[in-house]
């Protein structure tokens, strides 16, 4: 048994392994058949978790070939959209830390599928992962509302009682650092649509550093600043402030790093200005995060300092497993698990009662994280 003061939770590339054992308060065992019946059960979006086809061969596009006419359609300009985005970043993280991504490939029968590149045990980087995903299903108007930041009515053109066809199509990254100083960076985007006719775009890029270094803060917010000024010169605030906001761990008083910007549910004006808007925003992720790590990466730290990352990559579990919509989501619509669980880090700390002492560095940036501040 693990001391009381201390867990750690080792994530691997194929996520958390299953115990097969009562739990803490001595519950049955769990037969193996009940885990398998479970995993292939189908989800709310009636697309079971085991429906995913491994390819060797990606084809030019997964969207549905009667979607409409690839130079026309937005579902799939915002497929290329994502693609480009996703080797433009992966190939910036491959040079900077000289490893090669794996690659994942997988289809669908019904149309969909997606793209998941891992890079793990790297020079640089504990765990890095950069997925594209494209989805068709079908669910109910709650659960599709889950998807959203407020929870909009996304059932326009369907009968009380029916389910609500959907397309989604989004690229999602999370970065993981060895180094403490360096810090972990997160986006994704995403283009919505029902049959409905009813269209949304969300997204953002935020930032989690373990220590606080004011100038990396000021870059980051102000590469981003500099996208949203370009398109609204309202963006940067009202999103800046989404993202601190939504990435609150209620439960702890805290965000889960020092934001950047977030943005939900935008269909406030034409779609391909908001598709320009999600395409610099998704361009700007290499200029804005890799000179941060390629300052930070060989800083020399220590075991205390390693040991305050792993908490703190804690909490970033704490909230994905517990808030982020986007894992809620892909869990609702039968989405591929290795894929969602990707932004997990592989290895992470729980202790008991923490508490950084006053005047230190991991003090300092603990208040950053209780009180969200103006860097730009």
């Amino acid at each position: 048994m693990l001391p009381a003061a201390a867990l750690v939770l080792v994530v691997g590339l194929n996520g958390p392994s299953p115990r097969l054992r009562g739990g803490v308060n001595g519950g049955s065992r769990v037969s193996r058949s009940a885990v398998v019946n479970a995993a292939t059960q189908q989800s709310p979006a009636g697309l079971g978790f085991n429906s995913h086809k491994p390819v060797s061969d990606v084809p030019d596009s997964l969207c549905r070939p009667d979607d409409g006419n690839a130079d026309t359609q937005m579902r799939q300009k915002f497929e290329r959209m994502c693609r480009a985005a996703q080797n433009k970043i992966c190939a910036a993280i491959e040079e900077i830390d000289g490893t090669k991504f794996r690659e994942d490939a997988w289809t669908r029968d019904g149309g969909g599928g997606g793209i998941t590149r891992v890079l793990a045990g790297g020079n640089v980087f504990e765990k890095a992962g950069c997925s594209l995903s494209v989805v068709y299903g079908s669910m109910p108007a709650e659960a599709l509302a889950s998807a959203t930041e407020r929870g909009a009515d996304r059932a326009k053109g369907i009968k009380p009682g029916e389910r609500v066809p959907f397309f989604a199509c989004g690229l999602s990254s999370v970065m993981h650092p060895r180094n403490p100083m360096a810090p972990t960076m997160h986006f994704n985007y995403r283009y919505f649509e029902t049959d409905g006719g009813v269209w949304w775009f969300g997204g953002g890029t935020d930032i989690t550093p373990a220590y606080l270094f004011e100038e990396d803060m000021r870059h980051f917010h102000g590469t981003y600043k500099e996208v949203c000024d370009k398109h609204d010169p309202d963006f940067y605030r009202k999103f800046k402030q989404w993202a601190d906001e939504y990435f609150m761990i209620k439960h702890r008083g805290e965000t889960r790093g020092l934001g950047g910007i977030f943005f939900d549910d935008l269909n406030d004006r034409p779609a391909e200005d908001i598709f320009k808007f999600s395409t610099e925003c998704a361009n700007a992720v290499v200029d804005a995060y890799v000179p941060i790590v390629a300052k930070r990466k060989d800083m020399e730290f220590t075991d205390e300092q390693k040991r305050w990352q792993q908490l703190r990559r804690g909490r970033y579990v704490e909230f994905n497993l517990v808030y982020d919509r986007g894992t809620i989501f892909g869990l609702k619509t039968g989405g591929r698990i290795e894929s969602i669980l990707m932004s997990l880090p592989e290895t992470t700390r729980f202790e008991y009662d923490h508490h950084p002492v006053a005047g230190t560095p991991e003090a300092k940036i603990m208040d950053c994280f209780k009180k969200p501040r103006t860097w730009v």
